[in-house]
Formats: C-alpha cells, structure tokens, sequence
C-alpha cells in the first residue's frame, strides 16, 4: 500500500471533463492547498500539511497527470498548460465548497500556483511559491554551461515522441537522479516515500513530459502576455528559494518584485525538497504568509 498522510482522509474529485484529482484532505479553519513539484506527489507535504491542520482546512491534491490523479493524453497545447492546471485547482478548491483560498507550490506545484493567482485573484488570497522562478524568467536565465542543472527543461521541451521514449527507457534512473542531486538530505526522502515518487513516475512519463513540454510554450506565452499587459500578482506573496542566482547571475527577489508589490522572498540554506528537508521551517513560513 502506498504511503499517506496520517489523519487526512483521501478522495478523488472531478475537476473537468474526463479529470478526476486524488487529494488528501484534514482540518478545519482557513482553507490552504498546497500543491507538489517533480519528481513528487502530494506526500511531499505531509509533514507540513499534518502541522497545518490543527487549525487550517489543508487540501493536498496531486496534479493532473502526476501521482493518483488522472493523465489526459496530450491532446494539444492546453491540456498541460499551467491555466488548465490552475482552472484544475480552483475548480477542485469549488467542489469541497471553497470559493477563497491560499495556496503555496513547490516546483511545478509553484508555477500552477502562480498561474492560479494571475488568472484567479479572487479566489487566492495568499500565495507561496517555493524555489522557482516564474516560466519567463526561468528561461531568460537558463544559459550557459551553468543551466546544465537545468538540462531536463530542455529534454522534454523536445516534439513528442524523443523525450517519452528516452525517459521510458529507464524511468528510476532519470527520475531518481534527481531526487539524488537535488537533496542536501538523503534521509529527507525515506524509502518508502522514494519508493512512491518512483512508482508515481513509472507510470506517468508521457503526462509529465506533457506538463515540461507546455512550459516551454503556451505557458510562456501566458507569462509573456501578462508581463507585457502588467498584470500582477495582488495578494500577498511568499517566495522561499535557493542561491541559485549565485551561480546563474541573476537576483532573483528582482524578478519576483516585478510580478508583486507585496513580496516576502528568502533565500534558503536547505535543499531544493524543502517541505521535507525543512518542514517547520516552511511551515512558519507559510503561517506567517497567512498572517499578512
């Protein structure tokens, strides 16, 4: 049995045609959802969601086309897109009777949560990202030999067809390389949890390499038409991030500052799986955001 996230009770929830979200859901009070990155599911949260819970609502869904959650064949620009990802969330946040929300992301998590708060200000009232820049940014930075980190961007950029089968061809290696290079905490990550991220993946290629894919299109359209429009984030935000600009030469609160007149960015010590290597941190800061 796959692991879970004690105390929370588990449900799918039909969020579009044909799109069912397993999600885990715990609490009572002000409602935050909580969104995972890759190579991950929603137990990357289960530490902070478990704390969140003693006085918040906590909904940890898994995106489309990651985890238990359903994974549409790509069946053009938008089935990936980080707006048909964000309509996901507001639409699942709707059905357990949830019209206002906050909402933090990690990774992949973090771009949809970004998309959901520029498409959707009246339904996001706090927002947190962690340890990502916004899709625009993210590739006006990626160059040189130092974007190498960054090569799997590139590789699932690529037509269909390429990317699918060369990740296919060995699914734990490609994704656990990174659960490997991305951690400053091995034990962050226990077997178990390993175990579930690498099933999750197995079984989900040509979807994520869908989601990579819409990054490096229609999701940069969508930015690059909401920078040239001015349109900004309104609620307050968080933004929690490695230094990684240390070695990419950009400053990366000046990127966020530019999407919000009301920021908090920190940068951190810890490793990209911040909610797991550092979750009491993460944790007050996402109260603190909840505060504001």
């Amino acid at each position: 049995m796959a692991p879970a996230i004690p105390g929370f009770e588990y449900r799918r929830v039909p969020v579009a045609e044909g799109v069912s979200l397993n999600t885990a859901v715990a609490g009572s009070g002000p409602v935050i959802v909580l969104l995972h990155g890759f190579p991950q599911t929603h137990l990357m949260w289960r530490h902070v969601a478990e704390d969140l819970a003693a006085d918040h609502t906590v909904i940890c869904p898994d995106l489309r086309g990651y985890g238990a959650s359903d994974k549409p064949a790509e069946a053009g620009r938008d089935t990936y897109s980080k707006r048909t990802m964000a309509a996901d969330i507001v639409a699942l946040a709707r059905a357990l009777g949830h019209d206002r929300f906050a909402l933090a992301g990690h990774d992949r998590g973090a771009l949809v949560a970004f998309r959901a708060g520029l498409d959707h200000p009246e339904a996001v009232a706090h927002l947190a990202c962690l340890d990502v820049l916004p899709t625009v940014d993210m590739w006006e930075v990626m160059r040189g030999v130092t974007a190498a980190v960054g090569f799997h961007l590139y590789l699932m950029a690529q037509p269909p067809g390429l990317p699918e089968q060369l990740i296919a061809g060995s699914p734990d290696v490609f994704f656990g390389h990174f659960l490997d290079i991305w951690t400053s905490d091995p034990d962050a990550i226990p077997a178990d949890v390993r175990a579930a991220y690498l099933d999750a993946c197995r079984d989900a290629v040509p979807s994520i390499v869908a989601d990579y894919r819409a990054s490096a299109g229609i999701d940069l359209e969508h930015d690059e038409a909401d920078r040239a429009d001015g349109n900004r984030l309104r609620m307050p935000v968080t933004v929690l991030q490695q230094d990684w600009g240390a070695a990419l030469g950009f400053d990366a609160a000046a990127l966020w500052s530019a999407w919000t007149p009301d920021l908090r960015h920190r940068t951190v010590g810890f490793g990209h799986f911040m909610a797991e290597e550092a979750p009491a941190d993460v944790t007050k800061a996402l109260r603190d955001l909840l505060a504001r």
